[in-house]
């Protein structure tokens, strides 16, 4: 009897073990799914950009965000599987604001580097496109035929853009007096100003003023040699290296895969990754 006893005891003893085992190794296999499942959570970050730069970025006749920096941040989104990439759009005046107040995490915008920028914010290291600017003018408009001719003359531009960091620096180093004006209402300001003669030119990319002249018979012409090719590239803020590493590790593949390319010709008419 005793015996028997002693056999039920063990078996029970033996089940007991077998359990607390068995619970054991499902916790652990949970923490374990647990952990892999937090390692893969994916990050969400806020692309600021604009929606009335022709052809890079811009709402189309759909009301569907488009254009060449569009495109290609999701290009590099696709990737980037830690990452989601969620477009904000503003105005392009209220971008560097967004950025350093934390509502966006980087922005999309062909953002030219300068000192100013350079000391609040990490712009990546791989260039994206060369931004080509020219004097534009009507084109009836033949006396101004270079930057040179602007003496005496309003020239408009967006307020903090690229065009209004290089004129405001030009007339400025050159004493050119130029007569600097910004546009009210983006691009549709800009163009409707030079088409009245209420300002005689603007700064800005031949591909800009094609598109505008046959979306919008903006009757304008560049005149002159480029006033510079200057690189471009994404800007974020000072803490975000690790972002900033993993975009250019993205954008090199593109590059190497032709992407890069193939959208500049598309949205811009020409491959703008190389210098003109």
């Amino acid at each position: 009897m005793k015996k028997k006893i002693w056999v039920v005891f063990t078996l029970l003893l033996t089940l007991l073990v077998t359990a607390c085992s068995s619970k054991v190794e499902t916790a652990t296999e949970a923490e374990g799914k647990s952990t892999e499942t937090k390692s893969e959570e994916v990050q969400k970050i806020i692309v600021g950009t604009g929606t009335q730069f022709p052809n890079i970025c811009f709402l189309d006749e759909n009301g569907k965000l488009t254009g060449y920096d569009v495109e290609l941040v999701r290009e590099i989104d696709k990737k980037l599987s830690e990452y989601e990439f969620e477009f904000k759009t503003m105005d392009f005046s209220n971008l560097l604001l967004s950025l350093e107040t934390n509502k966006i995490d980087f922005i999309a915008h062909q953002m030219e580097v300068n000192e100013e920028r350079e000391e609040k914010f990490l712009f990546n290291k791989e260039p994206y496109n060369i931004f080509p600017l020219h004097v534009s003018v009507h084109k009836d408009n033949n006396e101004i035929k270079s930057i040179e001719d602007l003496k005496g003359n309003k020239a408009v531009v967006s307020a903090t853009s690229n065009s209004a960091v290089f004129l405001e620096k030009y007339n400025k180093e050159n004493d050119a007096g130029i007569n600097i004006v910004y546009s009210g209402q983006g691009s549709d300001d800009t163009n409707n100003q030079i088409k009245t003669g209420r300002a005689d030119a603007t700064i800005t990319t031949p591909f800009a003023v094609n598109f505008y002249n046959e979306l919008a018979d903006a009757r304008q012409k560049v005149v002159g040699e480029p006033l510079l090719n200057s690189k471009v590239y994404f800007l974020l803020r000072k803490d975000e290296t690790t972002l900033q590493s993993r975009i250019d590790e993205a954008l090199i593949e593109l590059k190497e895969d032709g992407v890069v390319s193939e959208l500049s010709k598309k949205w811009l008419g020409a491959d703008y990754t190389v210098e003109f």
